[in-house]
C-alpha cells in the first residue's frame, strides 16, 4: 500500500513538475529513455515555426517562420527519359514512377501535416504529354489525398516561340527537350502567385515519409541561422563525389546536410528567392544550356543550397546513373513502400 502511495506521489508530482516547465517555456528530459516530458511528440521537442531543439547543442528560436508550401509537379507518362534510351532502375511502365513519386509525396505531405499547424499546402500538377487514361489516375490519387491541388494539362503550342533547343540531330529527342523545357515556364509562371516556399518536382522522385518535413524543419533553422532564403534538395546526389568540393556541414531535424553547388531541377526555395532570380531561372525553359541546369548552378554560387546526408529521396534513373541512385538508402523498399 505503502508503495502504491509513493509511486501515485512521484507521478502527481512528475506532472505538476512537466505543467511548471512547459509554462516557463522549459525542456524536460526522461534521461532513462531520451524522452521529452514536456513534450506532445515524445522524440522531438521541436516545434515547426516556433524552436528547433538538438541534443545536446539546445534550442534555435525560429524566427523565419513557413506560412505556405506549394509543390508543383511535372509529369509526362509518355516518355521515359527525356534524352536516353536506357531503361530505369525496377525497368517499370514511366507512368509507374509517376504514380509512385505523386503517392510518395502526398504521405510524406500527410506526414508533415501533424507537425505544421499554419502552414498551407498545395500541389500543382503540370501534364505535358500523358495519356488520358494515366492523367484520370493522376487526378484520382490527388482527389483522394484531401490536399488542394490543381491538374493543368499543358498545351505545348503556348511556349514553343519561346523555347531554343540545342540541335541533337534527333527530332524525338528534341520535341521531348521542348516538352520539358514548356513545362519549366509554366512552373515558374505558377511560383508567382505562391504564398511562401515552392518544392518544384520532376515525375521520377519517390519522396521518403520524413522528406517533406525534413526539409520544412531545415528550411526554417537554416534559413534562420543565415538570416537569409536558401536552396533545398532532397536527393544526396552520388555525382557531388566525385568532386574535390568543400562543404559546411549543417545538423537538421534528423539529418546532416550538407552544402552544394550543384543539382538537378527538383529543389526547394522560397517566392522571395525566385522572384529575385526569376529572370535568370525563367531562361532555363527558354534556352537550353550545357549542362541544363547551369543557370542553377550559377545562382548556388551566389546562394547557399543544402543536400541531405543520407538522401531523402530516389532519383530513379538508369542504375548506372550517376545522377540517380544515391549511396546507403534502400531503394527497393522505397520503391516496394509507395505502390498504389
Amino acid at each position: 500500500m505503502r508503495q502504491i502511495e509513493k509511486t501515485y506521489k512521484k507521478g502527481v508530482l512528475r506532472k505538476i513538475l512537466i505543467k511548471m516547465c512547459r509554462l516557463l517555456g522549459y525542456e524536460l528530459i526522461d534521461q532513462a529513455d531520451m524522452s521529452f516530458a514536456t513534450s506532445l511528440n515524445k522524440e522531438n521537442a521541436s516545434i515547426i515555426g516556433k524552436k528547433s531543439i538538438t541534443l545536446p547543442l539546445g534550442e534555435i528560436k525560429i524566427k523565419r517562420k513557413i506560412h505556405g508550401l506549394d509543390i508543383i509537379l511535372k509529369t509526362c507518362t509518355s516518355v521515359n527519359l527525356v534524352t536516353q534510351n536506357k531503361k530505369r532502375i525496377f525497368e517499370s511502365k514511366k507512368s509507374e514512377y509517376t504514380f509512385r513519386t505523386i503517392n510518395s509525396l502526398i504521405k510524406s505531405l500527410k506526414k508533415a501535416e501533424t507537425y505544421t499547424k499554419n502552414i498551407n499546402f498545395q500541389i500543382t500538377v503540370i501534364d505535358a504529354g500523358s495519356s488520358e487514361a494515366d492523367k484520370e489516375t493522376i487526378k484520382g490519387i490527388l482527389e483522394k489525398s484531401k490536399f488542394r491541388y490543381n491538374f493543368i494539362d499543358l498545351n505545348l503550342k503556348d511556349y514553343l516561340h519561346r523555347i531554343k533547343v540545342i540541335k541533337k540531330n534527333n527530332t524525338q529527342i528534341e520535341n521531348n527537350m521542348k516538352s520539358t523545357m514548356a513545362s519549366i515556364i509554366k512552373s515558374l509562371e505558377i511560383s508567382k502567385n505562391s504564398n511562401d516556399l515552392v518544392y518544384f518536382v520532376e515525375d521520377d522522385y519517390i519522396h521518403s515519409l520524413d522528406c517533406i518535413s525534413e526539409m520544412l524543419s531545415v528550411y526554417e533553422k537554416f534559413s534562420t541561422i543565415l538570416e537569409d532564403e536558401i536552396f533545398v534538395v532532397p536527393v544526396d546526389y552520388p555525382y557531388l563525389y566525385q568532386k574535390k568540393l568543400t562543404a559546411d556541414i549543417l545538423i537538421g531535424q534528423k539529418y546532416h546536410w550538407r552544402s552544394v553547388k550543384e543539382s538537378l531541377l527538383t529543389f526547394l526555395t522560397s517566392k522571395k528567392m525566385i522572384n529575385k532570380y526569376y529572370d535568370e531561372l525563367i531562361k532555363m525553359g527558354e534556352i537550353e544550356h550545357e549542362p541544363y541546369e547551369t543557370i542553377l548552378h550559377n545562382i548556388y554560387d551566389k546562394e547557399r543550397c543544402f543536400s541531405p546526408i543520407p538522401s531523402l529521396a530516389l532519383h530513379c534513373t538508369n542504375v548506372n546513373s550517376i545522377f540517380g541512385l544515391s549511396p546507403t538508402i534502400n531503394f527497393k523498399k522505397l520503391w516496394e513502400d509507395n505502390k498504389l
